[in-house]
């Protein structure tokens, strides 16, 4: 994830000056752990700014408004009781080439501060600090005290210390070009090493575009650049700084790879901020579905195998009880030719009823033909209690294997969040596995429920809605509130997977193609989705229905007809033809 630089701070305070100075603090909002947002009044709106000291993207911008979710956080609440009200005032980078931003609160514009919101963007030690009129800390999000660091405490009721100095050069537009070259080339090395180490404020990401920009690759040796090299990179250089100066004006573009913001590039409608707030939502959001989605795969997989180790035990159960009418054959064999045991007998070899077959019979010698008699009975009925006891638990067993495999089936396609509805179905994904008992972890806060769920939407060729859950509530939710007496409900047969609905209007039909194009992908969005054909069942949702205490999205159906789906020939041609789009 590219951290926010000095550059960046420099560019995204630059505009916040214009955006939200001077305005009225009317609300903090805390949204997680490591960001809250400032709720502004100007003249002529009403923005969010967004503070963050999260150590891997620590930064602040305007922001959309935060959820209407119930703030618990001590810290949002301190900082909403001591400057609410108060007029924001200032916003600067009080240190220069300190990547430290100030937000000064006073009483209206024009008074000198009566508090100070210091932002310090510090990679992993970032943090926030509310400073008094007198430098001293109020509040504080992390608390550093001097066993944490030898160098500077950061601890409230303290007076507020400014991180040691740096010692490397500051960067300066006067400075002549033979200077700056002889400072790169004094001790030969890689060109992006040398520009970090001989000047302060720049990053891997700045210097990677300064010297894409300069036509050089980073990786390249001092020693080896030509002087026409070293002069565009000069220039872009001078580009660099006259832009943090102000005189000409930064250019944020969004990449693949991440952002840029130096003065010369393509023309870009969007602001610093825009460009900011997009990447870091991106970056953030696909990192917290990775996590989020890995802890998922490993307590599904820890949870199945546990099932599983269960179903072979009560198979092995099962299997030894399937002995229990050999045990009664044996007694009744025994019973009927007592005149044949004799005193200390270890086996007896008897004639079977039915076939005539010589059967072996393990005898006791302690006992007497009547007692070994009993003690086969004995063991017969002891395999026919434990048969008894052990079928329904087998039973629920490969019914909780079944539930599980649906959850699996359902987490499989969500392997990348490309769109905020991806995070959404994980997250109904991992609500659904704490009420059923199998996440253990507590959530973050509850999240009100969705009227509306996104559901996946497709297009058949005669031009009908496809609508495909994408989890167990997803499923339930479509079959039995959206779903009309008009539609048709297809799923693949026995197979884990999402129910499919193909919306049809009062008095329509369906053509066959249709109908293939809905088992199609009900096929390609279940557990046998990798297949070249899949049985796929479809009747009217009205002849669907769910057992009572069943786990989410088991439904039972009748009046069901079988078709043959293809979901490996639909996959190509939904990628060639039909891009998949979601719901808002």
């Amino acid at each position: 994830m590219q951290p926010v630089d000095y550059t960046t701070l420099v560019a995204v305070c630059r505009e916040l000056q214009t955006a939200v100075v001077p305005a009225r603090l009317e609300q903090v909002y805390q949204r997680d752990r490591h960001s809250l947002s400032l709720g502004l009044r100007t003249f002529s709106d009403r923005p969010w700014l967004l503070l963050s000291w999260h150590p891997e993207a620590a930064r602040l911008h305007l922001d959309t408004p935060p959820p209407r979710d119930p703030d618990t956080f001590t810290l949002s609440q301190q900082l909403q009781a001591v400057l609410k009200g108060f007029a924001l005032i200032d916003l600067q980078l009080p240190q220069p080439w300190e990547r430290i931003v100030a937000l000064s609160f006073g009483d209206r514009p024009g008074d000198p501060p009566r508090f100070r919101l210091l932002l310090e963007v510090m990679g992993k030690y970032s943090n926030l600090v509310l400073l008094n009129a007198d430098g001293e800390i109020v509040t504080v999000a992390h608390q550093v005290s001097d066993r944490q660091s030898r160098l500077r405490t950061v601890r409230t009721g303290e007076p507020y210390e400014w991180p040691p100095a740096l010692t490397t050069p500051i960067p300066d537009l006067d400075e002549p070009f033979e200077r700056w070259r002889d400072r790169l080339q004094l001790v030969p090395g890689r060109l992006d090493r040398q520009l970090i180490q001989c000047y302060r404020g720049l990053s891997s990401r700045l210097v990677q575009q300064l010297c894409q920009q300069a036509d050089l690759e980073p990786q390249q040796n001092t020693a080896a650049i030509a002087p026409a090299g070293w002069q565009q990179l000069h220039s872009a250089w001078q580009d660099w700084l006259r832009g943090l100066q102000g005189t000409t004006a930064f250019q944020p573009q969004l990449q693949e790879s991440g952002y840029r913001l130096l003065p010369t590039g393509p023309d870009s409608a969007d602001s610093v901020n825009a460009v900011i707030a997009t990447y870091y939502e991106r970056q953030l959001l696909s990192q917290q579905f990775q996590q989020l989605r890995q802890q998922l795969s490993q307590r599904l997989q820890q949870q199945q195998q546990k099932l599983q180790q269960k179903q072979q035990d009560f198979q092995g159960r099962l299997d030894a009880a399937e002995d229990a009418d050999r045990w009664r054959q044996q007694g009744d064999l025994l019973m009927a030719s007592l005149d044949q045991w004799q005193p200390g007998m270890e086996s007896l070899s008897l004639p079977d009823f039915e076939t005539g077959e010589p059967q072996q019979l393990k005898l006791d010698p302690a006992l007497n033909a009547v007692q070994n008699a009993q003690r086969f009975y004995r063991r017969h009925q002891k395999a026919k209690r434990s048969r008894q006891a052990v079928l329904p638990l087998l039973a629920e067993v490969e019914t909780e294997l079944r539930y599980l495999d649906s959850i699996a089936a359902a987490l499989a396609p969500l392997q990348t969040a490309q769109t905020r509805a991806d995070w959404l179905a994980l997250q109904e994904i991992r609500e659904e596995l704490a009420q059923q008992g199998y996440w253990p972890y507590k959530t973050d806060r509850p999240r009100p429920t969705r009227s509306q769920p996104d559901f996946l939407r497709y297009q058949s060729p005669s031009g009908y809605e496809v609508w495909v859950g994408r989890n167990n509530r997803q499923n339930e939710i479509l079959t039995f509130q959206s779903a009309t007496d008009y539609d048709l409900w297809f799923h693949a047969q026995e197979i884990p997977g999402s129910h499919v609905l193909l919306r049809l209007p009062a008095g329509d039909r369906p053509d066959p193609a249709d109908l293939q194009f809905s088992a199609d992908l009900a096929a390609l969005h279940s557990r046998a989705a990798q297949a070249d054909q899949v049985p796929v069942v479809w009747t009217e949702p009205r002849n669907v229905w769910k057992p009572k205490g069943a786990h989410p999205g088991m439904v039972l159906y009748r009046q069901e007809r079988v078709i043959w789906a293809q979901p490996q020939q639909r996959r190509s041609q939904l990628t060639d033809n039909l891009a998949l789009s979601t719901a808002k």
